[in-house]
C-alpha cells in the first residue's frame, strides 16, 4: 500500500467474510456494540487536545466531519439492517457522503450530539443482530453504489469494519499532532 493509502485506509481495505461464518458474525457484533465507547474515549482526547478542526490526511475530513459521518452513515446502516431483514432483496439506498460532511450541521453541532445518535444506534443494531435466526443472516440486499449484494451477516462485517477504519483516522490525528 502507498503511503496516501495507508492514511486513507488505515486499517486496510474492508474485507468481508463469507456469508455464513458464525465467528464472522459474533465478532461484527461485539465490534458494532463497543464501537461507541471506542469512539467516545478518543473524542474526548481529540476534544481535550483542541484537534477537532485538524484532518487526518491533505484533503481528508476533520475530526469533526470524522465523528459527525459516522452518525450519518451509521444511521443509514441501521436503516439498512432492518430493511434487509422486512423486505425481499431490498435495494439499499446510497447517500451522497461527501455532500453531507459539507452541510452546515456538521461544523455548527457540537460532536456530542453525534456521539449519543451513535450509543443509541449501536445499541439498537448489536441487540437486533445479536437476536437474528440463521435464516434471517441469510436475507440480502443490494447496493448499487458499490455493485454489491449483502447478506446480513456480511452487511454487519461492513459496518464493523466501517467504525474500525473511521476510529484509525482518528488515532492518525491524535499521533500525528
Amino acid at each position: 500500500m502507498s503511503a496516501t493509502d495507508l492514511l486513507r485506509y488505515p486499517i486496510g481495505p474492508s474485507q468481508l467474510p463469507q456469508p455464513g461464518d458464525e465467528a464472522a458474525r459474533i465478532d461484527s457484533i461485539k465490534r458494532i456494540g463497543s464501537f461507541p465507547d471506542r469512539l467516545e474515549a478518543l473524542a474526548d482526547d481529540i476534544r481535550r487536545r483542541n484537534l477537532l478542526d485538524v484532518a487526518y490526511r491533505p484533503g481528508g475530513w476533520s475530526a469533526q466531519q470524522v465523528i459527525h459521518h459516522l452518525a450519518d452513515s451509521h444511521l443509514h446502516a441501521y436503516r439498512r439492517h432492518k430493511v434487509t431483514l422486512v423486505e425481499d432483496h431490498p435495494t439499499l439506498v446510497p447517500y451522497n457522503q461527501e455532500a453531507w460532511a459539507e452541510l452546515p450541521d456538521v461544523a455548527a453541532v457540537p460532536v456530542q450530539a453525534s456521539l449519543d445518535i451513535l450509543r443509541g444506534i449501536h445499541l439498537r443494531l448489536a441487540v437486533l443482530l445479536a437476536q437474528c435466526t440463521d435464516e434471517q443472516w441469510r436475507r440480502t440486499a443490494y447496493h448499487p453504489g458499490s455493485g454489491i449484494t449483502y447478506h446480513l451477516d456480511t452487511l454487519a462485517a461492513h459496518y464493523a469494519w466501517h467504525g474500525d477504519h473511521h476510529l484509525g483516522h482518528l488515532r492518525l490525528i491524535l499521533e500525528n499532532n
